[in-house]
């Protein structure tokens, strides 16, 4: 502020000394540098407070530590001076930061890093003094049958977004998260809105992108749609139109030839023909996107399905696999499940060698980040094998079904296949192995199931209170989240795990959680503590009550008795 009045006086100054009557110039130009010189002399006299005051608000949040909580009061004054009081504007203000950055040539990093903070402050508070903003969102994500009752409880709490689960550009939840070639995650529309407009950096470290290659981030789809649930609203759908158009291959004519030959192989009724096919089309299809695009568009895929009924091993292995690399492409998902893969990728699952049934836990891990296949492997029968795998696999096999379970029990009808499949036992074992190196799947897939009847039946059955508690004592942020929200689940409207979980000293962890843990572990501990906290009111009113009673009782059985008079005998 104090720089603007100094250009004011600088400029003021600089116009004052003009002798116009030596230039060459019209009445109207004179009119107007004189009309520009009366405005810079009213400005170098006059300091407006409402100037200052903003100026003042903006360096306080601008310059405020993460972990220091901003004044509501100059949020609000902020977002009001700003007219940044709508998510539209927001977003338009988020996209101009970044146009800035990329213009800057310098290294703006710590700048836009408190500037995009700042903004992110202002938005929180903008959504949660006005939750009908998103009240359009929020009503399409709830659960299908939801009651008004939780409407209300929704709009008049809005829920604070992760910071990692929002994109950087426009702030908000990502729907179709996706990774640049410098490793930041950005929504698919954001970025290739970025990317059209002429941009060869990365908007947040304004490197320069080695590709514009866009590669889907399906580990933080999952952790979002884990959160979602977690918090009552269906998943983020991608938008149709962010799905990228059909891709063509890069491939030569010499490679295109080489892949027609090893399908006529595929056919064969040489077995040895077929093995070798399979398996030289598995490392192609391994090798680049190129590869994956061409040998889908030669039809591999249907000839790939059959394979998998076949008796020799070594064969269905490598058609397996070589549907595991194909399925990489987005657009190859589709054409997968349309001919018909998945009760054959099953059966290769439930008989198939170690690392057929590895594989084949991996392809339905990849196509199941499709929200509709979801249904249909779980209903192909996909999930006891897959239970199977997690309990007597190899590591990496018990790695696989984990991550496939995991996405296919986000479905909300796939939870409870999974618990009659004996998943929960299998996830307490894993637990408590030593050196297992199994826990972050265990977790978060219990973490999952208990938002479910069943599921909350079956883990509460299973003994895990002592194991919940120990892990919200000296696990990970992210598993003493996990276990928090799986104690949540288990001590609503149950005393009896309230209970035991008091007397295993969980107050303590708990309250370090609330201080130290993630956004949503601080919540489930305060859930936690807040039903700790009436259940031991409750405990002392019913210890106070029954001394009471028993002091009554042990009060009426001391009183004296009436003592009978003996009537005198005659001797």
């Amino acid at each position: 502020m104090h720089k603007f009045h100094e250009v004011t006086t600088q400029l003021e100054q600089a116009l004052s000394g003009i002798s116009y009557e030596n230039l060459d110039i019209s009445d109207e130009v004179k009119e107007q540098v004189e009309l520009v010189l009366a405005q810079f002399r009213r400005a170098k006299v006059r300091v407006d407070a409402h100037d200052v005051e903003l100026y003042e608000d903006l360096l306080s949040i601008y310059n405020k530590s993460n972990d220091a909580a901003a004044d509501p009061d100059v949020l609000r004054r902020l977002a009001k001076k700003l007219q940044l009081s709508g998510i539209s504007e927001l977003m338009q203000e988020s996209l101009a930061l970044h146009e800035m950055v990329s213009a800057s040539g310098g290294d703006p990093e710590e700048t836009f890093e408190k500037m995009s903070n700042l903004l992110k402050e202002i938005k929180d508070f903008v959504q949660t003094e006005n939750p009908k903003l998103n009240a359009h969102t929020i009503e399409k994500n709830l659960p299908p049958g939801g009651s008004g009752q939780a409407t209300t409880d929704i709009n008049h709490k809005t829920l604070v977004i992760p910071d990692d689960f929002r994109c950087p550009i426009s702030l908000e939840l990502m729907k179709d998260p996706v990774i640049v070639s410098t490793g930041q995650t950005y929504e698919r529309s954001c970025i290739e809105k970025w990317l059209e407009q002429g941009h060869g950096t990365c908007p947040k470290t304004q490197q320069k992108l080695s590709s514009t290659v866009l590669t889907p981030n399906y580990v933080l789809r999952s952790l979002i749609a884990q959160w979602c649930e977690a918090n009552g609203i269906e998943p983020p759908k991608r938008p149709s139109s962010s799905r990228p158009s059909k891709t063509t291959s890069a491939c030569t004519p010499a490679e295109r030839t080489k892949i027609q030959i090893l399908l006529c192989k595929l056919t064969s009724s040489n077995p040895e023909d077929q093995r070798m096919a399979a398996g030289e089309i598995r490392l192609l299809a391994k090798r680049n996107a190129d590869n994956r695009v061409a040998i889908a568009e030669a039809g591999a895929i249907p000839l790939l399905v059959s394979l998998l009924s076949t008796p020799d091993s070594r064969t269905q292995e490598h058609a397996v696999t070589a549907l595991l690399n194909l399925s990489i492409c987005e657009e190859n998902k589709g054409s997968i499940i349309s001919s018909g893969a998945v009760p054959g990728i099953v059966q290769v699952l439930k008989k198939g060698s170690m690392e057929a049934r590895e594989n084949s836990a991996a392809t339905l891990f990849s196509l199941s980040v499709v929200d509709e296949n979801k249904v249909t492997i779980g209903a192909s029968g996909a999930i006891p094998p897959l239970v199977t795998l997690l309990s007597e696999g190899t590591q990496r096999g018990k790695k696989d079904a984990a991550t496939a379970l995991f996405n296919l029990c986000i479905y909300q009808g796939n939870k409870g296949k999974a618990v009659r499949a004996g998943v929960v036992p299998t996830l307490m074992r894993l637990l408590t192995e030593p050196g297992g190196g199994m826990v972050d799947e265990a977790m978060a897939i219990l973490a999952v199931l208990a938002s479910h009847p069943e599921g909350k039946s079956a883990i509460g059955a299973a003994d895990a209170v002592p194991v919940l508690v120990d892990v919200i004592g000296s696990g990970s942020p992210r598993n003493r989240e996990n276990a928090a929200a799986v104690l949540v689940h288990l001590c609503a409207g149950d005393q009896q795990h309230l209970a035991e979980a008091q007397e295993l000293g969980v107050m303590g962890p708990l309250v370090d959680l609330a201080q130290n843990g993630t956004d949503r572990g601080k919540r489930k501990a305060a859930q936690l503590l807040e039903r700790m906290s009436r259940f031991i009111e409750q405990q002392k009113l019913a210890q106070a009550q029954a001394d009471a009673q028993s002091h009554l009782s042990q009060s009426q059985t001391q009183q004296p008795q009436p003592q009978s008079v003996a009537n005198p005998v005659d001797s």
